[in-house]
């Protein structure tokens, strides 16, 4: 089964009041456009704990969440 982001789980965690701090900030609009173009590169490179890491900072984004400061660092050092 794939792993769910975006509007799947923000479906299913509509009631869930509690939010996991994961030691990063909110997302900003460069990081996000950043994920999308590594998510693109990773899934072609096969580099899965880069797509995993780009769909996390997505979803965080979607969901009004906190994405993990290494997951933003990776998305945003990935071509560096």
């Amino acid at each position: 089964m794939l792993p769910q982001f975006g509007t799947a789980v923000r479906k299913k965690n509509l009631g869930n009041a509690v939010t996991a701090d994961l030691g990063g900030g909110a997302p900003d609009k460069a990081s996000v456009d950043a994920a999308w173009l590594v998510l693109e590169a990773a899934n072609d490179l096969g580099d899965h704990a880069a797509v995993d890491a780009c769909r996390r900072v997505i979803d965080a984004e979607l969901n009004g969440a906190v994405a993990g400061s290494a997951d933003v660092d990776l998305v945003l050092g990935y071509f560096r």
